[in-house]
């Protein structure tokens, strides 16, 4: 494949997480740079995060390794033991199966972007912190449930 145009990579909004989750990922974009390039093995997210938007719930992953790279701007890691300030350059690694939820917050009065490498796996859970929702992702199906294992069923609005 080679060079990726980035000008030519669709910019994706919006999130897959369910009401009323979705609604908070308002000024986040990615361009899915690893799928524009053919990678099959491993993702490379290009996120760009406006003024006050968060990157995603804070989560962890059961099976994927996921390492970020502040490229653009200043942005808040946000983990268990506390808060970060992260700027272009800055990294951070979060293994597999480490329960120590993590997301990113654009606190500063411009666009900050970070580069997020993360493995592929066939099926991933995602256990989401702070909320009572966990993710299972099978062959690219995401099916969300309660932390106990029922159904997520969201709320009427």
């Amino acid at each position: 494949m080679g060079l990726i145009d980035k000008d030519k990579v669709p910019v994706k909004t919006g999130s897959i997480y369910p009401a009323p989750y979705a609604a908070m990922m308002t000024g986040r974009s990615s361009l899915r740079l690893g799928d524009a390039g053919g990678l099959t093995q491993f993702g490379v997210n290009l996120v760009t995060l406006q003024p006050g938007a968060l990157s995603s719930l804070r989560h962890w992953h059961m099976a994927e390794d996921e390492f970020v790279m502040v490229t653009a701007g200043e942005c808040v890691l946000v983990q268990d033991a506390g808060e970060t300030v992260m700027r272009a350059g800055d990294c951070a690694a979060f293994p597999a199966n480490v329960p120590d939820g993590h997301h990113f917050i654009n606190r500063s009065v411009a666009p900050a972007s970070f580069l997020v490498v993360g493995s592929k796996s066939t099926r991933e859970v995602a256990t989401y912190s702070d909320v009572d929702l966990v993710v299972t992702i099978d062959a690219g199906k995401a099916a969300f449930t309660r932390k106990d294992g029922a159904p997520y069923i969201a709320p009427e609005t």
